[in-house]
This record gives C-alpha cells, structure tokens and sequence, in this order.
C-alpha cells in the first residue's frame, strides 16, 4: 500500500501553491491495484500583505509541523509550487516529492502509475 497526497481546493485539481490549499487530497493505491481517496482538511498558509506571515511558522512546531502532520502517514507528495522550507521539510519527514506541471490529480496520478511523472526543482519558490 502506498499512500499519496496532492494539496488541493475542491479534490479535482492540485493547487498551485503548496501553503494555500486548503486540504490534501490522500489516494491510496492497493496491493491489488484499486484506489481509494480522502479529502483532508490541512491548516492554510497564506502569504501577503494582509496574511499577517509569521517567520515564526516555518519553525519547528510552527505552521509547517502542523501541516505536515495531516500527511504523516503519506509516503509521496506531489504538489505544484511550495517554498523552500516546506520543500526542504517534506524531504526531512521523508516523503518522495514532485513538483508537477499536470493540474489534474487524476493526470497526475496516471503519470506516477505509468512511471513518467517528472519532478521540476524549479518549481520551489525562493525568496
């Protein structure tokens, strides 16, 4: 069994940026080849102007530890955007991380199974 997440807004496509979804969406692929999903509601992060960011979020116990949390039992994230710290503690908690063009979950998750899905590292958002 191996279990992946996708952060999203409504369960259909992957959001754009990691923080900003407000669930991950958990699809468990089976030993036996069939899936099952979840939608999972995860702490938002946003960033601007008016977000009133905490530096303090991306320290351990902060904002990220909380998000990470919900997907501790994931083995695979596959996101669109993320910054540098939650790109850096995703990999630190273990989990195989794709920074994905495909917007679908389902295209997506149909290039993972096929063994083409390609992580771009340009897709982390540096400061």
């Amino acid at each position: 069994m191996l279990k992946l997440a996708f952060p999203t807004t409504d369960g259909e496509t992957i959001s754009a940026h990691l923080g900003s979804a407000p669930y991950f969406a958990v699809v468990t692929l089976h030993e036996d080849g069939h899936t099952t999903r979840e939608l999972r509601p995860k702490p938002a992060h946003e960033h601007g102007q008016h977000a009133g960011h905490d530096p303090s979020d991306h320290a351990p116990g902060g904002h990220a530890a909380a998000m990470f949390a919900v997907i501790a039992d994931c083995q695979v994230l596959i996101a669109r955007g993320m910054g540098e710290p939650a790109y850096q503690r995703a990999q630190a908690q273990g989990l195989e991380v794709y920074l994905v063009a495909e917007p679908t979950i389902e295209a997506a998750l149909a290039a993972y199974r096929a063994g083409s899905l390609r992580s771009d590292p340009r897709r982390v958002h540096r400061p």
